[in-house]
């Protein structure tokens, strides 16, 4: 049904930007922001404002942070390296035990039908930060272009004698890391194998 109030067209709109919301949804959310009260509404609409204007990439790892260094890379000392395809990510792997790594957000993957290559995303900013590093945790997406990022990766690193391991089975092939359970994802850790 077209109500033909402008605004609530355009509320509807940028709901229906966001992943996994369609019109339906969409519509859902925008009457139900018309319910709320107004300070109700003026707190969301800050919140989304403030997010986008002040979270950053960490300078060092690339993780979202306010900061100019994100806690991890501050607080942590370790000398080994998780290597992720997106920030959401590393949320996923905090939650399996034991996970005390440093990060390295590549924001991307290799990806020749998207036309992007190494260049495109962070692989240069892992290799400048080695040292001391004894090993990389190969931790992208089990899909095609997590796969073709980690053999990628794999192959720089292996004239380096610098340990490198990719996520064990456990994870399904064409899932997100976000989706992982803690165990599966704590197993796929534990049982992850040189590359």
């Amino acid at each position: 049904m077209d109500n033909n109030i402008e605004s609530m067209e355009r509320l509807i709109y940028s709901f229906s930007k966001l992943p996994g919301v369609g019109r339906k949804t969409a519509e859902r959310y925008a009457y139900r922001v018309l319910e709320l009260d107004d300070d109700t509404v003026s707190t969301f609409a800050k919140s989304l404002v403030d997010a986008k204007s002040k979270i950053h990439f960490c300078s060092v790892c690339g993780n979202f942070t306010e900061a100019d260094i994100c806690n991890i890379c501050k607080s942590r000392k370790s000398s080994i390296i998780c290597v992720v395809k997106e920030p959401k990510d590393i949320l996923a792997i905090e939650k399996a035990k034991n996970s005390n790594y440093l990060y390295h957000v590549l924001h991307g993957t290799i990806s020749p039908m998207e036309n992007r290559g190494p260049n495109d995303i962070r692989i240069k900013e892992l290799l400048g930060r080695l040292d001391g590093v004894t090993e990389v945790i190969l931790a992208t997406n089990p899909d095609i272009e997590g796969e073709v990022t980690a053999n990628y990766i794999a192959k720089l690193l292996k004239p380096l004698d610098i340990k490198c391991s990719r996520l064990a089975t456990g994870i399904q092939m064409g899932s997100d890391l976000q989706y992982a359970d803690e165990v599966t994802l704590t197993k796929a850790l534990e049982d992850r194998k040189e590359m």
